[in-house]
């Protein structure tokens, strides 16, 4: 049995039109002879009725709300969703399943708000798409063995499509959104940028933790695991988007690329903080900002003088426990961090070329670093956006696909 799963995300839900045109979808993989699995998002985004983001403003005393409460609340826009679009399905002549989380046989830890996926027991599923049926799955949830409803923080239906494609071992999972497919850059921002034909599970891993948001890195790497193809379409077309598997010429028609940069992505909302000081090393900095629960990224050390970011959100405080600490530190904020992503292992020169597309555009570069697949660049949010453009220039990628 050819298992197919296809993943809606909140647009692709929110109207009739996309309804119907996420519905085509289905038909279309059942007309290659898939048994097909729904995984469908709340619809619409923030502002929208049944958004996650609207029920979580409903409650009149929101402080008063346990964790627990509130994933019972949050799973309701997925319900909502999913009884929808199984209406349509059955109006065109499908027999469809609705199943929430649990009954799907996602089991969780109890870690509410931001639930893990232990294991997966299809077996309702599979029942199901023996007796024929279309099984719609409410997504972004799961169930804890004490079978309390839990929610998968971000991008969570998305991890609940892959961990289903895993279970079920699926020929491909589909996640369709508001896009083409994943693009070399935000094309909001870089009018040229092109759509990625194909990429593999590590570059758009790198891609969506440095500030892609077409899919969730959690997702890609459940799916990684046994090595089951995504493609990331849009709903309101029929064009394949783009395929992500372990590597680029694995699948058949795929063409070899020898492209040392994927792609440049951004991230906004950040301040650079630092603190010099001759005994800097016996200031335990790291452990101050971690029992405050203050994330950090972007480290850099040296003997007397230590960098790091913090979100914007929380810069204030993290200053106020270094001052509570004896120290005065520099603070730069609105800055973001701009990535160039790519397949570069111990090719020298690409440093160079940042540099050089920096300097040219009189960017200045205030912090740096560098992995085997992305090198990051801390610029001031003003001129993040010059810097995007600069560097997808510099290293060609808006070529036609």
């Amino acid at each position: 049995m050819r298992i197919r799963v296809q993943k809606f995300g909140g647009t692709s839900v929110a109207t009739r039109e996309a309804r119907l045109a996420a519905a085509s979808h289905v038909e279309d993989a059942i007309a290659e002879g898939c048994r097909v699995v729904v995984v469908v998002s709340a619809m619409g985004r923030r502002g929208d009725p049944y958004a996650t983001d609207t029920l979580l403003s409903v409650p009149d005393e929101s402080d008063a709300v346990s964790k627990r409460d509130l994933d019972i609340l949050m799973s309701c826009g997925e319900a909502i969703s999913a009884v929808v679009f199984a209406s349509v399905l059955r109006s065109r002549g499908h027999a469809v399943t609705v199943l929430s989380g649990g009954q799907a046989g996602i089991l969780t830890n109890d870690q509410f708000g931001d639930a893990r996926i232990l294991e997966v027991r299809p077996t309702r599923i599979l029942r199901e798409l023996e007796r024929g049926h279309i099984v719609v799955v409410m997504g972004f949830q799961g169930m804890t063995a004490e079978g309390d409803i839990t929610t998968l923080g971000r991008g969570g239906s998305d991890t609940t499509a892959t961990a289903l494609g895993v279970a079920l071992g699926a020929d491909v999972v589909d996640i369709f959104t508001d896009v083409d497919g994943i693009m070399t850059a935000d094309p909001r921002i870089v009018q040229d940028a092109r759509r990625l034909r194909r990429v593999t599970y590590n570059e758009i891993c790198n891609l969506a933790h440095e500030g892609a948001k077409v899919i969730h890195p959690r997702a890609v790497e459940i799916a990684m695991q046994r090595n089951i193809p995504i493609r990331v379409r849009s709903t309101m077309s029929k064009d394949e988007g783009t395929l992500v598997t372990s590597q680029v010429g694995a699948v058949e028609g795929a063409s070899l690329r020898d492209q040392l940069v994927t792609g440049v992505t951004q991230t906004s909302g950040i301040a650079q903080i630092t603190v010099e000081a001759p005994d800097i090393h016996r200031r335990n900095i790291f452990a101050a900002m971690a029992q405050h629960g203050i994330s950090i990224d972007f480290i850099s050390v040296s003997p007397n003088k230590i960098s790091y970011t913090v979100p914007e959100s929380v810069a204030e405080k993290a200053v106020d426990i270094l001052r509570q600490g004896g120290l005065e530190p520099k603070v730069v904020p609105d800055c973001a961090k701009v990535s160039v992503v790519g397949a570069y292992t111990g090719v020298p020169g690409i440093m160079a070329q940042i540099v050089a597309a920096l300097t040219q555009e009189g960017i200045e570069i205030l912090q740096s670093a560098d992995s085997h697949t992305t090198i990051w660049c801390l610029v001031r949010r003003a001129e993040m956006e010059r810097a995007v453009r600069a560097l997808h220039r510099a290293f060609e990628l808006g070529a036609a696909d």
